[in-house]
């Protein structure tokens, strides 16, 4: 491809490289690729189509950071070019990622302000819909409305997968949330009980307080003998060690100086 000097296939082909490194959960690789393709479109005129899907990559591989914001950004870039190129199919996709990472960062209203605009109402459809319910069960803090969404609308939301993987997260971090809630006002409690309160198995409530605790989200211990949830309080940080440290590393910089004063005098 290098040697014909092809640069909108050598964009395409890049473009292609980055999806599968992403695929492959190598997100270095993947925004090689993607500096690869934009460096290869910079070079030529590159069709709006093209460059919308340069955007869409770069949103999913900002949202696979964590940086929610700048993939929105990317995602309104690459629905403005799918919808001027008539692409409705990929324009709908990049409208639908852009409502999803709205949800991701607790922005549930923008979502209904998003679908009711004159493009929301253009490519509505079950798919924008079934993300609509999403944010209404995620506004709610509801794990049972969450899971019935799921459940309700399966097909529109587990054939694309990074609406898929991110669903996963939220219904985790709702399930964090929720289970939080409900021991905040223990010190000791069992995990029937809890499992009771939020109306979820006690297998799966046990396995998530165990991973809780070990990922340091819950300041406590699960006793297996009796089969309760011990909480800690929360132990305030000393920083007197720290304080210490920091100290005895200035008093050190300030004899280094001395010392080398005492020699350019004695010099």
């Amino acid at each position: 491809v290098k040697k014909i000097d092809d640069k909108i296939l050598l964009v395409e082909i890049s473009i292609i490289e980055s999806r599968i490194h992403l695929a492959l959960k190598n997100v270095p690789k993947a925004k090689g690729s993607l500096t690869a393709a934009r460096s290869a479109a910079n070079a030529i005129y590159c069709p709006p189509s093209l460059q919308a899907e340069i955007d869409i990559q770069s949103g999913v591989l900002c949202s696979e950071e964590g940086d929610y914001k700048t993939a929105y950004s990317y995602f309104f870039e690459g629905f403005e070019g799918f919808d001027s190129s008539k692409n409705v199919v990929k324009a709908a996709q990049c409208l639908k990622y852009m409502l999803m990472v709205k949800i991701m960062t607790n922005q549930s209203a923008d979502v209904y302000n998003l679908i009711n605009t004159k493009v929301g109402v253009k490519y509505a459809g079950t798919e924008i819909e079934a993300i609509k319910a999403i944010a209404d069960a995620h506004k709610k803090r509801s794990i049972h409305k969450f899971a019935d969404v799921k459940e309700k609308y399966a097909n529109e939301l587990s054939k694309d997968w990074f609406i898929s993987a991110h669903l996963d997260a939220l219904q985790d971090n709702l399930l964090v949330q929720n289970l939080l809630r409900i021991i905040e006002p223990f010190s000791r409690v069992e995990i029937t009980h809890v499992a009771s309160l939020i109306d979820l198995p006690r297998a799966q409530v046990e396995a998530k307080l165990s991973e809780m605790v070990l990922e340091k989200k819950l300041n406590g211990i699960l006793d297996q003998g009796s089969g309760d949830l011990i909480v800690f309080d929360e132990v305030p940080e000393d920083k007197t060690f720290k304080a210490g440290l920091e100290t005895l590393a200035e008093l050190n910089n300030v004899v280094d100086k001395l010392y080398a004063k005492a020699r350019r005098a004695v010099a």
